[in-house]
């Protein structure tokens, strides 16, 4: 959902400054987008952390139908902190960045651009603040939105591989199982590894930014920053698509919910049987988050409606 976000709103405001060199709702866009982008790399980077402690839990687990299934509420809790605590971190976004003017030497026309400079008008403790953020901005964005979860995915795969390899014969799970916790787990290294190559060109950027930016003109520095927009962008079309299509019961559980809008809700008897069976597989399947008990098969009739 945030992906969906970041492509509705900050990908036309930076196409449409780009072709105009009017920057779309003026310095409300030049807050609110670094804001959404920053915001999306914490919302990645602490799923990503999640994930990967909840595959070692169910590498840890004694028996997949020993562990109980996680209420809803607890799952939004976790998803509420992840985007609250996101969102907090993107914070000095808002402040760093204000609405600024030059002149095109090519067309001598007025062009606006976002500069990253704290206004005057704040309070001394907040400027301050603001300023320490942006000297050590480079190194934070390095250190919590590259390092962290690209070092986090790693070292829980290393060491959840390294618990089922201890596991004895007698107490490894079934086969279908482990086929399901492997295509788990290639899903969130195929995550990681799709959200690090679009994060490394920023990352790179930035560091020579930062020691090379006298030497650059200012037109180098802008292509580098949009360079480093479209790769965020490419990261959020991709990331949903590849979450689709490698996990399974997402991915059919999002395709009977559109077959299921697209077909107002009013399936007959025959596409109810099939929505039925659907969803028992999907049931019987294990989730992204949780393993499911696959002892008995819920029967039919509890099912409920096919939506």
């Amino acid at each position: 959902f945030w992906d969906f976000l970041i492509l509705f709103f900050c990908l036309p405001v930076v196409i449409f400054n780009e072709i105009t060199k009017k920057r779309l709702l003026g310095d409300i866009s030049c807050r609110i987008v670094p804001f959404m982008e920053v915001s999306s790399l914490g919302v990645t980077t602490f799923s990503l952390c999640a994930l990967g402690i909840d595959r070692f839990h169910a590498a840890t687990s004694p028996q997949a139908s020993t562990r109980p299934i996680e209420q809803c509420q607890s799952i939004i809790a976790k998803l509420a902190v992840i985007w609250v605590g996101s969102m907090t971190l993107a914070v000095p976004e808002v402040l760093l960045w204000q609405l600024a003017q030059d002149t095109s030497p090519v067309s001598g026309g007025v062009t606006e651009f976002c500069a990253m400079k704290p206004s005057s008008n704040l309070p001394e403790s907040i400027y301050s603040l603001v300023l320490t953020y942006q000297n050590a901005r480079m190194w934070w964005y390095f250190g919590c939105y590259f390092c962290l979860p690209v070092l986090f995915t790693v070292s829980c795969q290393l060491v959840t591989r390294r618990i089922r390899g201890t596991q004895k014969k007698g107490e490894c799970r079934g086969a279908k199982h482990g086929q399901c916790e492997g295509h788990l787990n290639c899903t969130i290294i195929a995550l990681t590894i799709i959200y690090g190559l679009c994060t490394t060109p920023e990352n790179v950027c930035n560091i020579v930014a930062a020691y090379m930016s006298p030497d650059m003109s200012k037109q180098t520095l802008d292509l580098l920053n949009l360079i480093n927009q479209f790769f965020l962008f490419f990261k959020c079309s991709v990331t949903p698509v590849l979450l689709l299509c490698l996990c399974r019961p997402l991915g059919q559980a999002f395709m009977d919910c559109c077959c299921c809008c697209c077909e107002g809700c009013g399936p007959d008897a025959g596409s109810s049987e099939s929505s039925a069976d659907s969803k028992l597989k999907t049931e019987m399947s294990s989730s992204i988050f949780f393993d499911k008990p696959r002892e008995t098969p819920p029967p039919l009739l509890a099912l409920g409606t096919p939506c």
